[in-house]
């Protein structure tokens, strides 16, 4: 492949710098820059595995490399490693495509895959053999597995290591002619099974699987190994910077032996410690097992940790980006508290949601003396931090919905809501006091409030020096319309999941993660929501319209995140005990 004319890359200006903190990695490339090591390029790769869908993890990875492309005025290629046909499907490589696009990155024409590669990783492994460096092996699995040794005690040279060039050739060829069954040999890569670097003890190369491939088909029946085609698919496209995380140091060495042994282009392998988040999994396999075990609705489900699981749930993909500039970049795995990306979360929504008045709970209120059949339009400030978006009309009549937990019959010390003889304020409307209480007479329930108001409370008049320390949020019973809504919680109780080794991860899974309210009444301009639009519900927290279960004027809604973190105060509750 030709190598693609280059951007012409200088180093990052100061309104890009300031908004990504300088890093390692970034120091290392501004060094090459400085020595002219890659003819003043900076090109990068998301090398993603079609056998998942993305999660939170891989995000840093794609703001890592597609933004340093970005501030380097470089390239960043999209390359599928296709390279295990038992586990990839299509459906995983569009949504891949689908996640990056929506983080705001675009690889324009550069999407490639390691199958475009398979014609010339065989040239590269015959001229391996040829050199005397690669050999057709034919142990087992179990048999390679033992003869590598420890990490403490040498391994032992296969018995097939020294077969001649001619004859590995021979059997290298009837691999790939498919005259031999899965697992019947290898080929290994010859470099010192005495090394002690495990992953230099004769490292296998090809393995053969009988498989159909979802691009390449039955023309292949050998498939090449990751620590294979990754480097010299690396190496083909220009590659100059190759950013892996941190499990991949140790394999950084074979890396570079591969190219050095066939003399071609070398990027720079750069590890970086990988994003680890409390309360969350990410692994592919596990998270795998809780979408076949119906654990959770699928890989979008909106606990997920899966970026297409965060974008229905409502997260606004610029929170994402922030958060893994905030994160930065670190030699040393560590675990980020959740709550960091929920504080990004609700940073952006601040700014950028509509604020709206919804009950999720409905209680009753009749204002007794309010007016028969008279609706009041009061002004509602859509957000109090953008001005520039406006206000809107909201109705009001004489009866309401507000929440049940705003009153209370018997209020403890310090409770500035609604109770029997008690006044608060309604959100952009009048002070009302709770004149009766109506229960239900079989169960004792409270299913009604009778209140009186003050007309001359009314918000914005200025015609009461009356105050009060409560102000609720509130719907009108004749205007409000029946919603679903979701309140999503996090997925597990604990913040390290798989930390017990001696319980299955599932034991972990958090009850309570979902519940779904059926009868919620919400503000009538609600109603025409489209889906993915982001709204705060008053006191409530962050709402979004659900992107596959909502219907034109039928909006169902997820909640993205509360106000504020309520988790924190759970955990430190629980230190107490």
């Amino acid at each position: 492949m030709e190598k693609e004319e280059k951007k012409n890359n200088q180093p990052p200006n100061e309104e890009t710098t300031s908004k990504m903190p300088q890093n390692f990695i970034k120091e290392i490339i501004d060094e090459h820059l400085r020595t002219n090591k890659y003819g003043g390029i900076v090109h990068t790769r998301f090398p993603p595995e079609p056998n998942g869908y993305l999660h939170i993890g891989h995000a840093k990875s794609i703001c890592l490399n597609f933004g340093l492309a970005e501030e380097y005025n470089g390239l960043c290629n999209l390359r599928f490693d296709d390279t295990n046909p038992t586990k990839e499907e299509e459906e995983y490589v569009s949504s891949i495509k689908e996640d990056i696009k929506w983080l705001g990155f675009d690889w324009e024409d550069r999407e490639y895959y390691a199958s475009d590669y398979f014609d010339t990783l065989y040239e590269y492994a015959v001229k391996l053999i040829s050199k005397g460096v690669a050999y057709v092996d034919s142990l087992t699995s179990d048999e390679i597995r033992k003869y590598r040794g420890t990490p403490t005690q040498a391994g032992k040279e296969s018995p097939y290591r020294n077969r001649p060039v001619e004859e590995n050739l021979e059997l290298f060829e009837k691999m790939k002619n498919g005259e031999f069954k899965d697992g019947e040999c290898v080929l290994r890569a010859k470099i010192d099974m005495a090394s002690p670097n495990m992953n230099m003890r004769d490292p296998v190369m090809y393995r053969i699987r009988h498989e159909f491939h979802h691009r390449t088909g039955d023309k292949w029946c050998i498939y090449p190994m990751y620590d294979w085609a990754h480097g010299q698919s690396d190496s083909i496209e220009g590659i100059t910077h190759s950013i892996c995380t941190l499990e991949f140091e140790n394999h950084r060495p074979l890396y570079d032996w591969f190219i050095e042994q066939l003399e071609i282009h070398h990027p720079r392998q750069i590890e970086f410690a990988r994003l680890n988040l409390s309360f969350t999994i990410m692994s592919k396999r596990k998270l795998l097992e809780l979408v076949e075990g119906k654990y959770v609705t699928g890989w979008n489900d909106p606990r997920m940790p899966t970026l297409s699981a965060m974008r229905r749930r409502g997260y606004p993909p610029e929170a994402i980006r922030h958060f893994a500039e905030r994160v930065g970049v670190a030699k040393r795995n560590q675990v980020i508290d959740v709550a960091l990306l929920e504080h990004s979360v609700r940073e952006n929504l601040n700014k950028n949601a509509q604020r709206v008045m919804g009950v999720l709970r409905p209680l009753k209120v009749i204002i007794t003396n309010y007016p028969d059949n008279t609706v009041e339009e009061l002004e509602a400030v859509n957000n109090p931090e953008d001005p520039s978006m406006g206000k809107r009309k909201v109705p009001f009549s004489k009866e309401l919905y507000i929440e049940q937990n705003d009153f209370k019959e018997d209020p403890p010390k310090k409770f500035f809501r609604l109770a029997p003889g008690k006044e608060v304020r309604l959100r952009y409307a009048y002070i009302i006091k709770c004149e009766e209480v109506i229960k239900d007479p079989v169960s004792g329930k409270v299913i009604e409030l009778h209140c009186s108001y003050d007309i001359d409370t009314k918000s914005g008049l200025g015609k009461s020096d009356k105050k009060v320390k409560g102000t609720i949020h509130w719907v009108s019973v004749q205007h409000a319309f029946n919603a679903e809504v979701r309140l999503y919680d996090r997925l597990f109780t604990v913040e390290d999941p798989v930390g017990d080794k001696e319980k299955d991860f599932k034991e972990f899974l958090n009850p309570d993660s979902l519940e779904t309210l059926k009868e919620c009444k919400l503000e009538p301009g609600l109603k025409s929501a489209k889906r993915g639009e982001r709204f705060q519900f008053e006191r409530l927290g962050y709402f979004c319209a659900d992107l596959i279960d909502s219907e034109d004027g039928k909006p169902v809604f997820n909640r993205i995140v509360p106000l504020r973190d309520t988790w924190a105060k759970i955990a430190k509750a629980q230190k107490k005990n």
